[in-house]
């Protein structure tokens, strides 16, 4: 048991900002932490199936996002994303527009520059899918704001 609970708190150590950043560009910042925690519960009762999966922390992104979604909590529409305004102050309503995975796949390439690499790993997709989500994404969010 005390080996276990040594490989479980190593692997949050590691892996617990990751799947942090990902929840929290999917769902904002208070949804996100807690779906992080949910996730990370799941985790650490399931931890002997977990450790030996391909992409834990992809797993573990998906059974956060569904934590959120199979308790019905949505973020409010009049509510922004994010509680500071980035460059431009309808960049969080703009943000909103998109559909969750290309959010997602944009406030991580772009807002805390993963790699395309990274993201995938995280959605569990290819990468030419990601690059997918941030090229309709980006055309959205320049429609949108108005910028060429």
């Amino acid at each position: 048991m005390t080996t276990e609970v040594g490989e479980f708190e190593a692997f949050v150590r590691l892996h617990e900002p990751r799947l942090r950043r990902a929840l929290i560009a999917c769902w904002g910042p208070d949804l996100g932490r807690e779906a992080t925690a949910e996730a990370l519960s799941f985790a650490w009762s399931n931890w002997d199936r977990i450790r030996d999966t391909t992409n834990p922390v992809g797993y573990l992104y998906v059974v956060g996002r569904r934590s959120v979604r199979r308790r019905r909590l949505r973020v409010p529409v009049d509510r922004p994303i994010w509680s500071e305004p980035w460059i431009e102050p309808a960049l969080s309503g703009a943000l909103r527009s998109l559909t969750p995975h290309q959010r997602v796949a944009v406030v991580l390439h772009h807002g805390f520059g993963w790699t395309l690499d990274e993201v995938s790993e995280v959605l569990g997709v290819c990468v030419s899918t990601v690059r997918n989500h941030i090229a309709r994404a980006m055309g959205k969010l320049r429609s949108v704001l108005e910028v060429n």
